[in-house]
Parts: structure tokens; sequence; C-alpha cells
């Protein structure tokens, strides 16, 4: 058991591939799919609606911008996975196309996003679905914006610190609701935020932080991964996920004029693990 070190203030919350449908309840998987590995998807490259493609075949049509989909489980192998503009392909130029190793019994997002100079790129992350305590969840910051380093922030004060595109971090906190933003590393200057989460017990909340800074259009997204409980009737890790927005629009608001408060009911662990990505 890890041991959790209260905060006063609160905790706070700061990537595309192969996996077919939208966001789905969390459940657990079955049986025969136990040694699959469990992949997600989500589309973090702003102003650009896709149809992807893995080996020839299409899994996503018309997959729009801040989405995250469920994860599916898929057998183990290579995949060339190729992006193209919605409607498109597959004979046209892909927008993006990279080759991504499934291993078996993996569970992993792949986003396609921009890096750091607005480029597009895909990146694979391997999502963290080890038990944590009693009454605590897991929050996993990833940065795949076109944007300098960030902090991230609880109550003023970072929290996760010097994050940059394409790294991640991770943290325990108690379950309940986290009011947080993100601010340009070593400043006050307010990236995207406040914004709240709803952190579940048992759940590994993903925040991608996605955009692009020059063209004013940052956000957030949240990604859910549910059955990390260490209870003893806990459903066992490597659960569905589902992408969780917080309105229609499926993001929340972009770049902010000044910081704005913020509170975290919880405490945070000492434990955290950056740059885990394959």
């Amino acid at each position: 058991m890890t041991s959790r070190t209260p905060l006063a203030v609160a905790a706070s919350a700061g990537a595309c591939a192969l996996a077919l449908g939208a966001a789905v309840p969390a459940t657990a998987a079955p049986a025969d799919e136990q040694d699959k590995a469990m992949v997600s998807v989500f589309h973090g490259i702003p102003g650009m609606t896709v149809d992807v493609y893995a080996n020839g075949d299409e899994l996503l049509g018309d997959f729009k911008p801040g989405t995250v989909t469920g994860p599916q489980a898929l057998d183990a192998g290579t995949y060339d996975i190729q992006i193209f503009e919605a409607g498109r392909g597959p004979d046209g130029a892909a927008a993006l196309q990279k080759e991504i190793k499934v291993p078996e019994g993996a569970n992993a997002t792949v986003a396609a996003h921009l890096d750091a100079d607005g480029e597009p790129r895909l990146t694979t992350f391997v999502n963290d679905v080890s038990q944590v305590d009693a009454g605590g969840a897991r929050l996993t910051v990833r940065h795949v914006a076109a944007a300098p380093a960030v902090d991230v922030r609880a109550g003023g004060q970072p929290v996760f610190t010097g994050l940059e595109n394409p790294e991640e971090d991770t943290a325990e906190v108690d379950a309940g609701t986290v009011s947080a933003d993100v601010v340009l590393a070593g400043t006050d200057t307010v990236a995207i935020g406040p914004a709240d989460l709803d952190l579940k017990e048992g759940t590994n909340n993903v925040v991608y932080a996605w955009g692009s800074a020059e063209d004013k259009n940052l956000a957030l997204a949240t990604q859910t991964l549910s059955g990390m409980e260490s209870a003893p009737n806990a459903v066992g890790a490597g659960g569905n996920g589902a992408a969780v927005t917080p309105d229609s629009s499926g993001q929340w608001p972009a770049w902010a004029a000044a910081a704005g408060a913020v509170t975290v009911t919880g405490v945070l662990v000492a434990r955290r693990v950056a740059g885990r990505r394959v």
C-alpha cells in the first residue's frame, strides 16, 4: 500500500490509432480478452476531422478533434496506422502514418496530436491500470499540445512541473472533485482552466492538454480508465475507459487571461511516474 500525504490545497489536472466505437461505460474485459491488448484512441489535432485506417482497413470514420474512444481488445502484433483527412483516404496522401506495436496484455492509448512545433505526430502512451489504495484515484497529465513546458497547479502551487510535449506525469489522489489549472512553466500565466474533474474511486483519470498555443485553442480532454479498486470485490484492472467531457463541445475553455482559484479535495501520493510512453 502506498502512503498518501495530505495536501491543504487541491491537486490538479493538467496522444490517433486503433480502436473502434465511441466511449462506453466502464466494464471488466471478458475472460477471452484477458491476453489481448486494450487500445484506445485520442484525437488531438485541432481543426481536422479524420478517418483512421489500420493495415489498410478503416477503423474510425469522421473522427473529431478532442475525442477519446473507449478501449478495444486487439490481438498483439504490429499495425500500420494511417490517418487521412475525412473522405480523402485510402488513395490519397496520409496526413500521418506510423507502425504501432501492440504487445500482449498491454493497456495503451495512441494519440494523434501536435508536437511542440505544431507538426502532427503519433504517440503511444502506456496506461497505468495497477491498483490504487481504497478511497483513492489516479491522476495522469499528458502534454500533447503545440505549447511550451507547463506546470500543473494546485491552489497556486505547482504539483507537476516542467512537463514538456509529449511527456506525462502521474500521481495518486483521494477520490473526489478536483478544480485545476495549467500554467506556463515557472510562471503564473494560465494556459488552460480552471476546470473541474470528478475523480472516482479506483479510476485512472488521464487528462490531455492539447491544441495550439499560437492558435489560441488549447483545451483539455479526459479519458477515464476504471477497475483499479483495491477492495476485495473490485473489478480487475484494465477495464474499459470512457471519454469524459465537461460540455457539449467536448473540451474546456482555451487560454485564459488570468489565473483562477483552484482547490482539490484530497491528498497527493509521493509516487509519480514521468515520461511513460512507448
